[in-house]
């Protein structure tokens, strides 16, 4: 025998990784155009079908906001921290709990509604419950922008405290929302399958 056709076998030890190694989240970076794409569709099919299309983003918000200051304003009579009106107090509250909702409905589901494209092509697995939670960020800013006329309205000046720390509770809410959303749709996942 000739000493290429001589070969010992080698054994290859794989070790999980550990840490945030195991999210891979260079991948996300490379595949930033799809999460963009999956985003921009997750926006359309829920626009698309309904009848109200983007105005349900500022109806269901707004509706909910006046039922809460008929109830607890009007009638409960519960006192808002300050001189704040009482319709700004709930709609500020109802923002952010409406995006973690939203965010953790979607992404709960998204492996599960996608399950064709998960086993017939190769992308990161994160991608899906990730641009289902960044999709709701399109009517949290919707809702945003009435918060902003409501604000006008009433008069009423966000402190500089509050204006700084909203990027960190939206950043905190996404990532609290992505990181049950993950969870869930990993068990629905292995439910389904």
């Amino acid at each position: 025998m000739t000493e290429l056709t001589k070969h010992e076998p080698t054994t290859v030890y794989i070790k999980p990784t550990k840490g945030l190694a195991a999210l891979n989240l260079g991948d996300l970076w490379r595949y930033r155009e799809l999460i963009y794409f999956m985003i921009w569709r997750d926006v359309k099919v829920r626009y698309k079908q309904t009848m109200l299309g983007a105005a349900w983003a500022i109806i269901q918000p707004v509706l909910t906001m006046i039922v809460f200051t008929f109830l607890f304003g009007r009638i409960a009579k519960l006192p808002t921290d300050g001189n704040i009106p009482y319709p700004i107090f709930s709609y500020t509250a109802l923002l952010p709990w409406g995006l973690f909702v939203a965010a953790l409905n979607q992404a709960s589901r998204s492996l599960t509604s996608n399950q064709n494209m998960v086993t017939k092509i190769y992308f990161p697995r994160l991608v899906l419950p990730l641009s289902s939670i960044l999709s709701g960020l399109v009517d949290f800013v919707i809702a945003f922008i009435i918060l902003i006329g409501m604000m006008i309205y009433y008069k009423a000046t966000p402190s500089f405290n509050a204006i700084w720390a909203l990027p960190v509770f939206l950043l905190l809410t996404i990532v609290t929302a992505l990181g049950v959303a993950l969870w869930l749709s990993a068990i629905t996942c292995n439910i389904a399958m």
